[in-house]
């Protein structure tokens, strides 16, 4: 048996998963490729780059599952969750980051390990022997990824994920736009103000939808096909679903009041949030879309205070691998035809950020017992992370797996009246029930080192 664990990617999975280990006292080595080969995403040689948005979502751990979901990983030391609140940014009730300091510090804090190293080259095939996690995420090599379909009997799933535009700041006309987060919704006055906002009246939105469905479009190749994930739909895909699409989706107007205008109420609104430390650059939340760029340029620059924008970022559109888990993993991550191989991470059929990091945490600590000869019980059902584990290792249907969010659907039932107006109780009941529990899985946890 291997006395150390190998981890194919750098991601947040990857990263993660190298750190559990690592403070367990096992040697660790992260493969990383970039940055000698590059994606179509990412722009650094960072472990953890940040590449589809800035924001862990909801850091409300009593109302929200990812929320519950952050409130887990803080206590099992993770290094993206702490990282993630070292370098947060203003965005209401959100955990947002800005991206470069984020992973300069995730990768600094790796690096400074002693019991981890890293090597920056491409693994093009499962190796043969060894302790193993890949979590080389949705932008998985063509070459590993072929060589995981072969290893599994099976070919990959896919689909196809989008990114948003980024602006700079000072190109937007604040005569036009103002800072609110809805609701006010945050604890300090600098929260309440974390997004910027670009009003809409029914014409000029009208004429935005006319030009969004007529844009020219990126293509996929002949034979290329894939769903698209309905948390990350490109704005466009959601137009052609109907003209008000958008106004009850990312470009809703409720909870906020524009200030130049203060008796007349937004037709739609388009937000921006902060997306570095300094302020700059802001990114339109909810836009991911998958327009041509010289299209995305007209369009955008319809939208009320944008008109002479610069962008930092361009939005676009990229493939997403991930493999049928609940159909080639065990319950212990391992690959049912390969067993010195885990996989971890958004591959595994999670989406998020959050989510990757935390498939990363249990497959770092699975690793890790492993070597220590130890056993490892898994999260129970009713903690996020467990409930998580659980729907990609067989509480799915394997016919019609597609990613997942953290959610509360996936957790075991309280007993609590049902509708609209009792889910605060019953919200609080999944989350104090998880943390409970959660904190009880600790307790029999090897010790930290």
């Amino acid at each position: 048996m291997s006395n150390e664990v190998n981890i194919i990617g750098g991601g947040m999975a990857g990263a993660e998963a190298a750190w559990q280990a690592a403070i367990m006292g096992v040697k660790v080595t992260i493969h990383e490729m970039r940055p000698d080969v590059k994606t179509f995403a990412h722009q650094t040689g960072e472990l953890a780059e940040m590449v589809c948005s800035n924001s862990f979502r909801s850091d409300d751990d009593e109302q929200n599952a990812v929320g519950l979901l952050h409130w887990e990983m803080r206590r099992a030391h993770g290094i993206i969750i702490n990282n993630a609140d070292k370098y947060s940014l203003p965005a209401g009730g959100a955990l947002a980051v800005d991206r470069d300091l984020f992973a300069q510090g995730v990768t600094k804090q790796l690096k400074e390990h002693p019991n981890i190293s890293i090597k920056y080259a491409e693994i093009e095939e499962i190796p043969e022997s060894g302790n193993w996690i890949i979590a080389t995420g949705p932008l998985t090599s063509s070459k590993l990824a072929a060589s995981i379909a072969t290893s599994s009997g099976q070919d990959s799933l896919a689909f196809f994920d989008a990114i948003a535009p980024i602006i700079y700041l000072d190109t937007v006309d604040m005569e036009k736009t103002w800072f609110q987060s809805r609701y006010d919704k945050g604890e300090t006055e600098e929260n309440k103000k974390a997004y910027l906002n670009c009003p809409m009246d029914k014409n000029t939105y009208e004429k935005f939808i006319d030009n969004l469905l007529k844009a020219e479009k990126t293509e996929f190749k002949p034979g290329e096909t894939a769903g698209y994930f309905d948390g990350c739909l490109p704005i466009e895909v959601m137009a052609e679903r109907g003209r008000e699409t958008l106004r009850f989706g990312p470009m809703k107007p409720v909870g906020l009041t524009n200030p130049h205008k203060d008796t007349i109420k937004p037709y739609a609104v388009v937000q921006l949030r902060q997306d570095n430390a300094l302020g700059t650059l802001f990114n339109i939340v909810g836009f991911q879309t998958k327009m041509k760029y010289s299209s995305q340029k007209e369009v955008f620059r319809m939208i009320p205070g944008l008109e002479n924008a610069d962008f930092a970022r361009l939005g676009g559109i990229h493939r997403n691998t991930f493999i049928n888990s609940p159909t080639l993993l065990d319950s212990e991550l391992k690959l049912k035809t390969n067993k010195h191989v885990r996989f971890a991470g958004q591959i595994t059929g999670v989406e998020g950020y959050v989510e990757s990091a935390a498939i990363g945490l249990i497959a770092g600590r699975l690793a890790a017992a492993e070597v220590l000869n130890q056993d490892l019980e898994t999260p129970p059902i009713n903690t996020a992370t467990g409930a998580l584990l659980n729907h990609i290792l067989g509480g799915a249907d394997a016919k019609t797996f597609q990613p997942m969010n953290i959610n509360f659907g996936l957790f075991p039932p309280v007993e609590a009246k049902t509708g609209r107006k009792n889910r605060p109780m019953r919200y609080k009941m999944y989350t104090d029930r998880a943390k409970e529990n959660f904190t009880d899985w600790l307790k029999n946890q090897l010790p930290i080192k």
